[in-house]
């Protein structure tokens, strides 16, 4: 199960993914420094997995939805040039 999707287009600039990361590790310390265990290991936990989904498996793929309507404008295309073979054979 993929909690994070890091090809989604708001993980592209390496300062959001890099604050993200930050902003987790840092309220962990924080949490931890106030003798709250349960929430320091919780949010610890979630800055090591954001760490490890957006800085260190980071791949950058273009978007799969940019070639999906081309693949849908070339079906259109097909079907009405199969119409207009209809109309001349008819």
């Amino acid at each position: 199960m993929q909690l994070i999707d890091p090809n989604h287009p708001f993980y592209k600039p390496l300062w959001r993914r890099v604050l993200i990361v930050a902003i987790c590790l840092g309220w962990a310390v924080i949490e931890a420094s106030t003798r709250e265990p349960f929430w320091a290991i919780l949010v610890g936990a979630v800055g090591i997995y954001a760490a490890w989904m957006l800085l260190l498996n980071f791949d950058p793929k273009p978007p799969e939805s940019a070639s999906e309507p081309a693949v849908a404008d070339d079906e259109d295309d097909d079907g009405e040039n199969a119409g207009n073979s209809e109309k001349r054979d008819g």
